[in-house]
């Protein structure tokens, strides 16, 4: 690729050493650094400046941080350079990485500790900056977009008013819906999402009702440290009591398990009891999705609602072949509203999704589906 038309991109951390790791990474990968900061206003002056296609963030630097380098940055609306925050992680600071993707990071990149390869880093660098530039190009579609991240809001106090139902590409529609929520039948929740993964949960899961269905779990690409400070944020603004599982809980309407990161998410067969698995990476991933919604789809066959939602790759198409073939539901969100449409995409073009649909239009059609 050119120097005229490679993805341009800021590099801001307070290490000089990081500074450089990063660049260097990011030019092998055919990118172009126009700029390295050492703190948070260098990196908003050569933002305003250069106007890049994307930014790298440290969160720990003097003076203004990562997080009010990001809150900076929402304030300029569609002008902002999408961010992928590359910092040094662990539960201590699964917080801050849960508050840097709720003021609008768009994804998080873990600084290679000491003994890592580096093969891995520079291939999920390289892939997050490249689809972070990406979506700035893309045409907004996102009429929900400008409503405030439910990460900040607290729980309601009142009772939940469900939006409507829109009518999706692959539905049977808000009538067969209705008649099969008043046939008594309770499903249970499947939920997988990767990129942008956080902010659509943000959305859906303090819309949704409980008791729900008979229980709901949640699959988000996470690494360890991430997933209990996520869960704990949705919890403050949900109904559903929203918890990291540790293991060996049973399925309940009011909750909803969130895979930890680093981890499988495994449910027993006919015990419908979870459990977590430290089996070998697939494709990378730990937790995979796919892993979950097979085991769901064997205990629970028809009576299981499988909803994917943004993301990239194709985690989650192998598990909704499984949910069809035991007739089982797919929904799946709309391109116009996924941060990145990989997930969704591949089930919806393998023609499995029953329908597809906004993510504000998603909360009415699962408590439709699964029986509030």
């Amino acid at each position: 690729m050119s120097s005229a038309t490679a993805t341009r991109v800021v590099v801001a951390d307070d290490s000089g050493l990081m500074r450089r790791v990063v660049t260097s990474t990011l030019e092998h990968a055919g990118f172009k650094v126009v700029g390295a900061a050492k703190d948070g206003d260098e990196a908003l002056a050569l933002c305003e400046r250069e106007q890049p296609d994307a930014m790298t963030l440290d969160l720990a630097m003097p003076g203004l941080d990562g997080i009010g380098v990001l809150r900076a940055l929402r304030r300029q609306g569609d002008r902002a350079t999408p961010v992928v925050v590359v910092s040094a992680f662990s539960p201590a600071h699964g917080a801050r990485a849960v508050d840097a993707l709720a003021e609008g990071a768009f994804d998080l990149v873990a600084k290679p500790a000491v003994g890592d390869g580096i093969d891995r880093f520079t291939t999920e660098l390289s892939d997050k900056v490249r689809l972070a530039a990406a979506s700035r190009r893309r045409v907004p579609g996102r009429a929900a977009a400008a409503a405030p991240s439910a990460l900040t809001r607290p729980r309601p106090g009142s009772p939940l008013a469900a939006p409507s139902v829109a009518t999706g590409l692959g539905g049977t529609g808000r009538l067969e819906r209705r008649a099969r929520a008043h046939a008594g039948t309770r499903r249970m929740v499947m939920i997988a999402c990767s990129t942008g993964g956080p902010k659509a949960l943000a959305e859906l899961v303090p819309a949704l009702p409980a008791p729900l269905g008979a229980g709901t779990l949640i699959v988000q690409h996470m690494p360890p440290g991430f997933t209990n400070s996520l869960a704990a944020r949705l919890d403050r603004a949900s109904n559903l009591n929203v918890r990291e599982a540790a293991g060996g809980e049973t399925l309940d309407p009011k909750v909803a398990l969130l895979a930890p990161g680093g981890a499988h998410l495994r449910l027993s067969d006919p015990a419908r009891v979870v459990t977590l698995s430290d089996e070998p990476e697939i494709g990378g991933l730990r937790p995979r999705a796919d892993l979950t919604i097979v085991d769901a789809a064997k205990a629970f066959g028809e009576r299981l609602v499988l909803v994917v939602l943004t993301g990239m790759g194709k985690d989650g198409l192998e598990g909704a072949q499984e949910v069809r073939r035991r007739g089982g539901r797919v929904l799946v969100e709309a391109e116009s509203t996924c941060t990145v449409y990989g997930m969704p995409r591949a089930v919806a073009e393998a023609r499995l999704a029953h329908e597809i649909l906004p993510l504000g239009e998603l909360p009415a059609a699962i408590a439709a589906e699964a029986g509030a």
